[in-house]
């Protein structure tokens, strides 16, 4: 955590790092999450130097809730689905539909 967040923004990203573990994110993959996530809220509140036009003007993280995760009512994207069948090997990825990919991954 840099040392510029105030302990707000600490409890914040521990408790972002926590949750993120809890669903099944890798150390390094949940910290990153978090990082970005308090970042972005820094951005928004006018706490930090520099800002992305989209952490101003796009949805709040929090009221967003993971709505563009792919983990909502339509599941993964076939893209997701598609990189995760490649790490694990799945052979004839390339020609499989969406569906068929969920049923190899489910497999396999």
């Amino acid at each position: 955590m840099p040392e510029q967040w105030s302990s707000k923004r600490e409890r914040q990203y521990d408790k972002i790092r926590k949750s993120e573990r809890e669903q099944g994110e890798s150390p390094s993959r949940a910290k990153e999450i978090a990082a970005r996530t308090v970042n972005k809220e820094r951005a928004r509140s006018g706490e930090s130097r520099q800002a992305s036009r989209t952490s101003t003007d796009d949805v709040s993280s929090g009221h967003r809730g993971g709505k563009r995760s792919g983990k909502g009512s339509g599941g993964p994207t076939r893209d997701q689905l598609y990189n995760e069948a490649k790490q694990r090997g799945i052979k004839g990825r390339s020609q499989m539909t969406k569906r068929q990919l969920q049923n190899a991954l489910n497999a396999k």
